[in-house]
């Protein structure tokens, strides 16, 4: 133990070693990338010397600041970037005096957590596009190789009708592709925030001595950060926020339910998949038998946590006059957390489908689990020429009852029904014969995945 408090993702192992940019070393750095980009932004414009700008970055690149320390008389402010500001501009006076004038000049606080945050925010969401990719690159595989592997499709926890596991695939690959496309959106659309004491860049204006330079100096101080440069400040319109909390939780979301599915059908009754096996993993305190789908419960719980991370940051729009007490405040934990949990999901989910286990026999003998009654649907259609539709479906009622009460096969009764030749019910009762237009789904999903990877992630900012 180090006597000090550290956040190495104990009780949230979805992100435990993910590498996500985002522990409080990160952010302050984040904050330091932000202060310099403002002075480097003024000195492009000529309000500040060149030589002032170089040294707060060489000061900022190397300052050795305590980040508990900064933490703790953040209670004082509420927010750390006044202390920040305070250490920084005392590290660039030792060097020169001159210099640490321009440190923060006509800033404020929100400027520069906010653009901190969205910068932090972009890297990640270029993290976890990567991942997504690679997922749909491993969803596509087993797409095209089992878009011929008929299993039982499931509706309220009972067999429906037959589907193919390379369907089920290509569904889970198209709620990535929209869970990457909602991603990338948001990447493009992160603005950085630069709006003076109340949104009216005045304090960058008095500094410069000139009308218009607030704007200037908001373009190329987004420009430094590779962020968009906003039409006005969003000091309290938090639609950023939002943006953010729905795109994670569309990332998670996607990413559930396919652990949902992969948890499911690994049952020990079902065992129609298998995680991925590996030293360790899946393992029980108590019980040596165990092979736990822990990979996917770490999707399960990461899709169940982020929404309610994003329900706060949704409750930010409500916002009061031009800078929100408490309600600013209360974005910054919840976006960190639902932050680093979908950038941990993604890079799980990569694992959990790259070595995916899928048991094609076992999907068919849990095919053949009720004689055929899987199927009728499809002997309902056949039927409802000679009995009518109602007259269909009251028969294959009473024939499903009578062979779940008797033991007979559903199969076996169908034979006696003597509207339907025998030869005809052995065909109607293929469960391979009923599968739709799946292979022509799979060939869309397919198509769009191609399209989707030419489109390539977004450009990650530096």
């Amino acid at each position: 133990m180090t006597g000090r408090d550290v956040d190495s993702a104990l009780l949230s192992p979805v992100w435990a070693g993910s590498g996500a940019p985002l522990s409080d070393e990160a952010w302050l750095a984040a904050l330091l990338e932000a202060e310099v980009a403002l002075v480097a932004a003024q000195a492009e414009l000529g309000v500040v010397p060149e030589s002032a700008a170089r040294v707060i970055a060489s000061v900022a690149a190397s300052v050795r600041l305590d980040v508990v320390d900064i933490a703790l008389r953040s209670r004082e402010t509420a927010n750390p970037v006044v202390a920040l500001v305070h250490d920084l501009t005392a590290a660039v006076a030792e060097v020169d005096p001159a210099a640490a004038d321009h440190v923060h000049r006509g800033g404020t606080s929100q400027d520069i957590l906010d653009s901190a945050a969205m910068l932090l925010a972009a890297r990640t969401l270029h993290r976890v596009d990567a991942d997504l990719v690679e997922c749909a690159r491993a969803l596509a595989g087993l797409a095209e190789e089992h878009r011929g592997t008929v299993l039982a499709g499931r509706t309220l926890a009972q067999h429906a009708v037959p589907i193919t596991f390379g369907l089920k695939a290509a569904g889970w690959l198209a709620g990535v592709l929209d869970a990457s496309d909602r991603v990338r959106r948001t990447a493009a659309e992160l603005p950085a925030q630069l709006g003076g004491a109340a949104g009216t860049l005045a304090g960058y204006e008095e500094y410069a001595g000139e009308r218009g330079h607030g704007v200037r100096l908001a373009r190329h101080f987004a420009a430094r950060l590779g962020l968009r440069a906003p039409d006005l400040p969003w000091h309290s319109r938090r639609t950023p926020l939002l943006d953010l909390g729905w795109a994670l939780t569309a990332v998670t979301g996607a990413l559930g339910k396919i652990a949902l599915d992969v948890q499911v059908l690994s049952r020990t009754e079902i065992g129609e998949l298998a995680e991925p096996a590996a030293d360790g993993r899946g393992g029980s305190s108590a019980m040596p038998q165990k092979r736990n789908p822990v990979l996917a419960t770490l999707l399960v719980s990461a899709a169940r946590t982020v929404p309610a991370q994003a329900l706060v940051l949704g409750q930010a729009m409500l916002a009061e006059d031009e800078r929100a007490p408490g309600t600013w405040h209360s974005e910054w934990q919840p976006l960190r957390e639902a932050l680093r949990t979908a950038a941990g999901a993604a890079r799980t989910a990569v694992t959990l489908l790259d070595g995916l286990e899928v048991f094609p026999a076992r999907m068919r003998a849990n095919l053949e689990l009720t004689g055929g009654a899987i199927v009728a649907e499809r002997v309902t259609a056949a039927l409802a020429p000679r009995l009518g539709k109602a007259g269909a479906k009251a028969l294959l009622g009473r024939l499903t009852r009578e062979a779940a009460a008797s033991g007979r096969p559903f199969a076996e009764l169908l034979r006696e029904v003597p509207e339907l030749d025998r030869d005809a019910a052995q065909d109607l009762l293929d469960p391979a014969h009923y599968l739709g237009a799946a292979d022509d789904l799979v060939d869309r999903v397919l198509a769009r995945y191609r399209e989707h990877g030419r489109g390539g992630p977004p450009d990650r900012p530096q």
